[in-house]
């Protein structure tokens, strides 16, 4: 017993701390004005005035959320996703449980960690099409009838809970009885319950009974065949399918690759068209800034720019580092980018200058200037994205020829 709690404290900085140790490492990136108290002297001299956006593009979403202190990003932009999937049909939306999809995934992924002897990545970490092969595979529950909240607290807080899963599977890994068991699943599937929940066979809501797959089929009623996801790298054909290669691609899943300019694109043809997109990208960058709303790329490296510049980064709008496809590359191969964070792009702004940005929903509460939303400019997005996952009615015509999808 000694030794099992031992492995399981080595493991928590390798699953769900690593999601708080990002929002701790960003804290930092605000404005010095924001900082500064009183505030009267740093406005005085700041450079630049605030910024100040106008709405050009405003698509239906539901309430921003909070993941707490788990890695689940990915459900809960997916399934924010979903929820205005619901309402572009002209359905009643229906908050969904990023938990449920969760859920499903973590037993997936232990499969697949055991197949692999344990040289896969582990975490609370996902992709945005994990939520649509779990909704194809187990269907979809509405929050209200599964929070996942089994273990004492009011809101996700799963360190213990990973790294007694981890510790279990590494154990199986190990094969200390030269031959796996077929106990092994049940063992971790019971510890899994005993903190999320168990997923019910039947669940009532809205005074009728449902499955998961049942609920997912009458009341969601999305195709989860329509949904694309897509990147960009210099490193395979365009217009393909290859591996996206990030650790949290667990399931090895193979995405369209597409050209760096493409991704602003098929992101503001499907705005215009009215669809929004799940998106999975890298935030842990000095010009992220969560606290202030804004993500955009700076002319100059942060290591490079004066005291100055550096206090006053998101004081207002600022010239920005053109980016090509060889800078994007380049920052995925020396881990510059990395698969940090997915969020839901749902319209389109602009800052006095009439430079564009993206409005992206997080799932960081609504402790930010802008109530748990963030702006974020195009040249980001081209920079910084992982992949983009929308219905494929979204993408450009000229585009889906590319790709045959239809």
């Amino acid at each position: 017993m000694k030794k099992f709690v031992i492995m399981a404290m080595a493991a928590v900085p390798l699953s769900v701390a690593a999601q708080d140790d990002l929002i701790r490492k960003i804290e930092s990136n605000q404005s010095y004005t924001t900082i500064e108290k009183p505030k009267e002297k740093a406005k005085k001299d700041a450079p630049n005035s605030k910024y100040k956006f106008s709405h050009l593009i405003d698509l239906e979403r539901t309430t921003v959320k909070n993941q707490a202190s788990s890695g689940t990003c990915w459900s809960y932009a997916t399934n924010s996703f979903l929820e205005s999937e619901m309402m572009r049909m002209g359905k009643e939306p229906i908050e969904m449980s990023p938990i449920f999809s969760a859920h499903c995934v973590y037993k997936e992924k232990a499969e697949n960690y055991v197949r692999m002897h344990g040289s896969v990545a582990w975490g609370d970490g996902g992709s945005c099409h994990d939520v649509i092969n779990m909704y194809a595979k187990y269907g979809a529950m509405p929050q209200d009838a599964y929070t996942g909240l089994q273990y004492g607290t009011s809101k996700n807080k799963f360190a213990e809970m990973q790294a007694i899963l981890k510790s279990m599977l590494d154990a199986v890994v190990s094969n200390p009885n030269g031959k796996l068991t077929p106990s092994w699943k049940k063992a971790y599937n019971e510890v899994l319950d005993s903190y999320l929940g168990a997923i019910p066979e039947k669940f009532t809501w809205d005074h009728k009974t449902y499955t998961p797959q049942s609920f997912a089929r009458t009341r969601i009623g999305i195709h989860p065949e329509d949904y694309v996801e897509m990147t960009s790298v210099t490193t395979a054909p365009f217009y393909k399918k290859t591996m996206l290669m990030v650790p949290d691609n667990w399931s090895f899943d193979k995405v369209y690759n597409v050209q760096m300019e493409d991704l602003t694109d098929i992101i503001d043809n499907a705005l215009n068209k009215g669809f929004t997109v799940s998106w999975a990208t890298d935030v842990s960058e000095k010009y992220f800034s969560w606290k202030n709303g804004v993500a955009y790329v700076p002319e100059k490296d942060y290591d490079d720019m004066n005291d100055s510049e550096k206090k006053y980064m998101f004081d207002g709008p600022k010239y920005e580092r053109f980016v090509t496809p060889e800078m994007r590359q380049l920052a995925f191969d020396n881990y510059e980018t990395t698969d940090d964070h997915g969020m839901h792009i749902v319209g389109l702004a602009a800052d006095q200058m009439g430079r564009k940005y993206y409005i992206v929903k997080n799932s960081w509460d609504t402790k930010n200037d802008y109530k748990g939303y963030l702006y974020v400019s195009k040249m980001y997005v081209r920079y910084k994205t992982t992949a983009i996952l929308l219905h494929k009615n979204g993408v450009p015509n000229e585009l889906r020829n590319k790709m045959n999808l239809w």
